[in-house]
């Protein structure tokens, strides 16, 4: 399975016995900073071409979701180049004990940034939202009343993403030993299932509608220029913010960005079918609305698979376990073989499990510290919430916990 990587990695006999004989009974050196390195993993003699390294243009058939051959070629190569890079990553962390990246200013700098999309997405929801509500009112368009439901939700959305935040920032370590990191999908998925639950309710409006014999809808000038006026001023302000909040990593952040790019879509197909319904028939406003609301229940129910993933424990990608193989397996000479490499899903980050084989005569104190400061340098990593080191002086015991994989 791929949560579980047993690996058979071991330094060659003739190597341990000349690192027991060398070193002594109670001493396991692992080389100094100038010592032998040769029993490392090393893919400095693996370069990919320059021309390789960059990313290829997007072509119009890439926007439309198909693939041609050159595509597979492409993208093989960019794997290879992220792999590398990842162990030259690794490398880095195993020699300065630090993973290369933002300084402190730079992160703390980051993080006021992060705080300002947040806040400036909330501000323009809350006022977009009045300005919906009276272009709802003007118009009576379903559809753009159920686009501005959407709007109201983005307001609990931001109430739902902004509590997780905060309680994300405000560790308690004794109420929760073990961090508060999945409160973060959590957050999301309650949001998504509340957009879930009015596009149902849209649809059923929508449906009624249809099937009554109301009186027809109709725009004069002055509804129809409002409507117009507020509904493009809206989806130009939106997508303003999916470009802005789309430059951050952050997953919150880019939660904010979707929700965004789906509010531009919506303000569309509302504005759409308000138009549609004034100049050609009726029926296209609720249908409009209909649309609109199979779309929200789409994409929010793909967002909640995503984030019930992260919180069942789905295993890391094969390429992550690789890179946390080979820092384990350059961590120490004395290291004789790799049994599990284990990383999955807790919450927006990984909890991490590493058996790793120790000489059988090595002595305590030696052997703790070669797990203790390999468990520091894995939770070095930004990606790990958490590392687990096993120490063992064997490999031909079944795996810990098997139970738990039948």
């Amino acid at each position: 399975m791929r949560e579980m990587v047993r690996l058979d990695l071991r330094h060659d006999d003739a190597s341990d016995e000349r690192l027991l004989n060398d070193a002594g009974p109670t001493s396991y050196d692992n080389g100094g900073a100038t010592g032998d390195r040769s029993w490392r993993l090393n893919f400095d003699d693996y370069q990919v071409s320059t021309e390789h390294k960059e990313k290829p243009p997007r072509k119009l058939h890439d926007c439309l979701g198909v693939s041609g051959p050159e595509d597979d070629i492409a993208e093989y190569y960019q794997q290879q180049v992220e792999m590398l890079e990842g162990f030259s990553e690794m490398d880095a962390l195993a020699e300065r004990g630090f993973v290369p990246g933002m300084s402190q200013e730079e992160r703390e700098s980051l993080a006021r940034s992060e705080t300002f999309a947040i806040r400036i997405s909330n501000i323009a929801n809350m006022i977009l939202f009045i300005a919906k509500v009276y272009a709802s009112i003007k118009s009576g368009s379903l559809a753009i009343i159920a686009s501005t439901l959407d709007s109201l939700l983005d307001l609990l959305s931001g109430f739902i993403l902004w509590f997780t935040a905060f309680s994300m920032s405000t560790p308690n370590p004794y109420q929760y030993p073990i961090g508060k990191k999945r409160m973060q999908p959590l957050g999301i998925l309650v949001f998504a299932s509340v957009m879930a639950t009015l596009g149902l309710q849209i649809i059923l409006e929508s449906t009624r509608q249809l099937l009554s014999d109301e009186s027809d809808f109709s725009l004069n000038k002055e509804q129809e220029s409002w409507l117009v006026g507020i509904m493009l001023s809206v989806t130009v302000v939106k997508l303003l913010l999916v470009l802005y909040c789309r430059s951050f990593t952050n997953e919150i952040v880019k939660a904010y960005a979707q929700d965004h790019f789906f509010d531009v879509i919506t303000n569309i197909i509302g504005l759409i079918a308000a138009l549609l319904a004034n100049y050609v028939s009726d029926w296209m406003d609720p249908v409009g609305a209909i649309i609109l609301a199979l779309y929200t229940i789409r994409t929010w129910s793909m967002t909640v698979l995503e984030n019930v993933n992260s919180l069942v424990g789905k295993s890391a990608t094969p390429d992550f376990l690789q890179k946390l193989t080979y820092l384990c397996w350059n961590h120490h000479k004395a290291i004789r073989h790799i049994d599990t490499v284990r990383a999955y899903t807790f919450g927006s980050h990984y909890f991490v499990e590493v058996d790793i084989v120790l000489p059988a005569s090595m002595p305590l104190q030696e052997a703790h510290d070669i797990g203790e400061t390999l468990q520091e340098k894995l939770e070095l990593l930004p990606e790990i919430e958490r590392a687990f080191v096993h120490l063992d002086y064997e490999y031909t015991h079944k795996p810990e916990h098997a139970q738990a994989h039948l």
